[in-house]
């Protein structure tokens, strides 16, 4: 609930000021001039009606505006000689909400409106335009309206303060960003790179010498070769220029290839048709199989690995098995790749599991929802 000044809801305030007005009217209206009897109880519910009306001036201050001026015609007409106090709040309400055109509109056609109310009951145009005067000058009107347009102005700079902020930290945080990215990308480039010279070395003296090139070799030189890439791809789509498509399920028969070069038996199963899936789930499942089978080759002494990816009408289920050196009954202890990859999953609401399987080996399921991603 919007709150007002002093933490008061917003609409307890308004009420508040609404039967204040009203009761203030009544009062007014009693400690003057009495009509007949039946006009007399129309004109106070015609003051409270003006009154409680402005209940409604923060939703609705155009109808607002014109339910008070209306009212205050009305109980002139009917004989009361009340200042048209709602009719100023409801000109305040109207301004400070940014409607000036119909609010001036609406205070000219009061201004002309009143005196010819007042003769209705007093049949003398003087004595009418002097009770017209009394009940709305148009020093009030001018006030009104200054002050709606005043506090109008200072909530837009209030709101553009608070904008220009947002963006001020924004784009420090972009900045950090991208001095983070240019150090990491040039730490470990260099470390990289000298990864990927000695491999490729080692290859073309092998090459040279006429021996086999040991699989394993082959597949740290293609290591080193993807890792540089994706380090230039990170360090671009941090810069915002990065004309690249991003990695995706498309990818994923390659990883599960180059798995397979490093000796570990690998298989890629795809189950139904696939959907549109947005570029976010395609990413996040890449990096799932990648962290997946990275682990699989350091850590889990695994001689096969399955890849397995299953395309549903409102999701993507994603599993890797190995036949590694995990055991039930022993939680493995979360790296910085699990985590990782529950933070990936949990940040497009859907759900992943990683734990060893009954029969020995370990297993990594998720489950990425397609319906709900934009």
């Amino acid at each position: 609930m919007e709150k007002g000044r002093f933490g008061v809801p917003a609409g307890v305030m308004d009420w508040a000021t609404a039967v204040g007005v009203a009761v203030a009217l009544l009062l007014a209206a009693r400690s003057g001039q009495h009509p007949d009897a039946g006009l007399d109880l129309l004109g106070q519910a015609l003051l409270v009606a003006s009154g409680l009306a402005l209940a409604a001036r923060r939703h609705a201050p155009v109808l607002v505006l014109a339910a008070t001026g209306l009212c205050a015609v009305a109980y002139q007409a009917a004989g009361f000689d009340v200042p048209v106090v709602a009719f100023l709040f409801a000109v305040y309400a109207a301004v400070r909400a940014g409607h000036r055109t119909v609010t001036v509109i609406a205070s000219v056609a009061m201004v002309a409106a009143l005196p010819l109310a007042a003769l209705v009951s007093l049949h003398d145009m003087g004595e009418a335009y002097a009770q017209a005067r009394g009940a709305l000058e148009i020093a009030w009107l001018v006030a009104a309206g200054a002050a709606g347009e005043a506090l109008r102005q200072a909530e837009r700079r209030a709101d553009e303060a608070v904008r220009t902020r947002e963006e001020t930290a924004r784009r420090r945080a972009d900045e950090e960003r991208l001095h983070i990215a240019r150090e990491l990308h040039d730490s470990l480039t260099h470390q990289i790179s000298i990864i990927k010279v000695q491999s490729e070395v080692a290859v073309h003296v092998a090459r040279r010498r006429g021996e086999q090139v040991p699989e394993a070799l082959l597949a740290i030189q293609e290591a080193g070769r993807e890792a540089t890439r994706e380090l230039r791809a990170t360090l671009r789509a941090l810069r915002d220029d990065d004309t690249t498509p991003p990695r995706g399920l498309d990818h994923i028969p390659e990883l599960v290839e180059r798995a397979g070069r490093t000796g570990l038996a690998t298989n890629l199963v795809i189950e139904g048709q696939r959907p549109d899936v947005p570029a976010a789930v395609g990413r996040t499942a890449y990096r799932i199989v990648q962290e997946s089978l990275t682990n699989i080759a350091r850590h889990a002494c695994a001689a096969t690995a399955s890849v397995r990816i299953d395309y549903r009408p409102d999701s993507l289920v994603i599993r890797i098995d190995d036949d590694g050196s995990a055991v039930p009954g022993i939680a493995p202890v979360p790296g910085m790749g699990l985590l990782g990859m529950r933070e990936r999953v949990t940040a497009l609401g859907g759900r992943m599991c990683a734990e060893p399987r009954s029969e020995r080996g370990f297993t990594v399921r998720a489950v990425l929802p397609l319906e709900s991603i934009s």
